[in-house]
């Protein structure tokens, strides 16, 4: 597979998560044969995420580590490794595990055709109160915006680099994947969405559901639906979201 990916995994506090998310990676694109590096971006962590990600940098080149001096905030963790990749193509996931990696190859055979290739979770194994507030953020988004994404905040995401290049990014909280796919849409490039496999986190603890995080989600919803309101309305690109 002829491709070159740099693969972002912001991290807070993942100490006992991060190694093996990183050790995972390298394996899975390893076997595939693409050019790759992995960035992790360790978002002012107190516990010893920061060791374990210098220890991996430093026993492979490949691996790249930036830190945050403090807690910064998922969006701001994602939009520095974002900016900071340099392969043709950028993928995303969190470092909590509850993702299959190897699954990146799928995603990547539609990458000739498509700017953004988005996971949906086929089945999310999270518990019923993250659930709740998934759906309902994600109906809120498609009434605001039109944007019939199947699975707004999944972290499983492949986007050639172009799209970065093209669209600002404002957001320092859990907006991010949101503004991300809006801003994508309104600039008219073409999305392609896939199930992914979903799993339990098994270790460390979510932040989502903050209160601190969903009210910079709403600050910022606002501020981008005020931006883009009154704007003329985005040609339909994306493939079926829905069957």
């Amino acid at each position: 597979m002829n491709r070159s990916i740099s693969i972002v995994l912001p991290a807070f506090n993942e100490a006992e998560n991060i190694g093996a998310s990183i050790d995972h990676a390298v394996s899975v694109l390893e076997r595939a044969g693409i050019e790759f590096e992995v960035i992790v971006v360790d978002d002012g962590s107190s516990d010893s995420t920061r060791t374990i990600v210098d220890g991996r940098a430093a026993a492979d080149r490949r691996v790249r580590c930036i830190h945050h001096p403090r807690n910064r905030g998922y969006g701001a963790a994602l939009r520095t490794g974002i900016l900071a990749g340099t392969k043709e193509l950028i993928f995303f996931t969190d470092a909590d595990l509850q993702f299959d990696l190897a699954e990146i190859v799928k995603l990547l055979r539609y990458a000739d055709d498509f700017d953004i290739i988005a996971g949906y979770r086929a089945q999310r194994s999270d518990p019923l109160p993250r659930l709740a507030n998934a759906w309902a953020w994600g109906r809120l988004i498609d009434m605001m915006f039109d944007l019939q994404v199947r699975d707004i905040d999944c972290a499983f995401k492949v986007f050639h680099r172009r799209v970065f290049e093209a669209i600002p990014i404002t957001s320092v909280g859990a907006f991010i994947n949101s503004e991300i796919l809006i801003r994508a849409r309104a600039a008219g490039f073409r999305l392609k969405q896939l199930p992914v496999g979903h799993y339990p986190r098994t270790a460390g603890a979510p932040s989502g559901a903050n209160p601190r995080v969903i009210a910079k989600a709403f600050v910022e919803l606002g501020r981008l639906y005020g931006e883009l309101r009154g704007l003329p309305a985005p040609q339909e690109v994306s493939s079926p979201t829905r069957s």
